[in-house]
């Protein structure tokens, strides 16, 4: 993973540029703005807002990458309280130097927890804090096998284009074969063929406004 590339982006927050894919791990138009939008305010709220008594809340992230999902759903978490079993799949962990050059506005507080998010072990439940507890799985997808149902999917994919193989049927099946009943999936992607196909194996989609450079993304929910 050496040859990635550090850029900033439109809000000032930062991304990273892989040369081999030619794609960035997030919006250039604001990777901040992007998760928050997406995974946190369309995901995450929009879950504790809907289930006003839920105590607890499994999530499932598909492509780890930088772990701005993961330590956005944390500073979300110390709100609403929730106790969270947060599940991450990465085949291609960030080495710690790229790591701890990664600049996503975090006070001392919330840098701490990032690092530690990062360096914690894999394949193992960490408590990272009293209600919030991390699985990183160092796994491609179709390798990931579960017993568990999962409140909130972040799927969080390179694009299309740049890794067709994760935006199948077959793996839109699986997905929705493993979240629970109500549960959602939120992408930022909102391609017609991603959202015949969401629909297609089972899930009621919507388009919702996308985050800033952006018009449109989805979430799906299995009713």
């Amino acid at each position: 993973m050496s040859n990635l590339h550090f850029k900033t982006t439109a809000d000032g927050s930062s991304t990273l540029y892989n040369p081999l894919l030619d794609e960035h791990y997030h919006s250039i138009h604001g990777a901040l703005q992007e998760s928050l939008h997406v995974f946190i305010k369309m995901g995450f709220v929009n879950f504790s807002n809907t289930f006003k008594t839920a105590k607890s809340v499994n999530i499932l992230e598909i492509g780890f990458g930088s772990g701005l999902n993961c330590i956005l759903t944390y500073i979300e978490n110390l709100k609403t309280q929730l106790n969270v079993n947060y599940t991450a799949l990465e085949p291609f962990p960030l080495e710690m130097d790229i790591v701890e050059n990664l600049d996503f506005n975090l006070n001392s507080k919330q840098l701490d927890i990032f690092k530690l998010i990062h360096g914690c072990l894999w394949e193992e439940t960490v408590s990272i804090q009293e209600k919030f507890f991390l699985q990183k799985s160092q796994l491609e997808l179709d390798s990931f096998n579960t017993i568990n149902l999962y409140d909130i999917i972040y799927f969080d994919a390179f694009a299309p284009m740049k890794q067709p193989e994760l935006w199948t049927v077959d793996v839109f099946s699986k997905l929705f074969n493993i979240t629970s009943i109500n549960g959602t999936l939120v992408t930022y992607c909102a391609k017609g063929q991603v959202r015949r196909d969401l629909e297609h194996v089972g899930y009621s989609v919507e388009r919702l406004e996308g985050p800033p450079g952006k018009r449109e993304m989805l979430r799906a929910t299995k009713v």
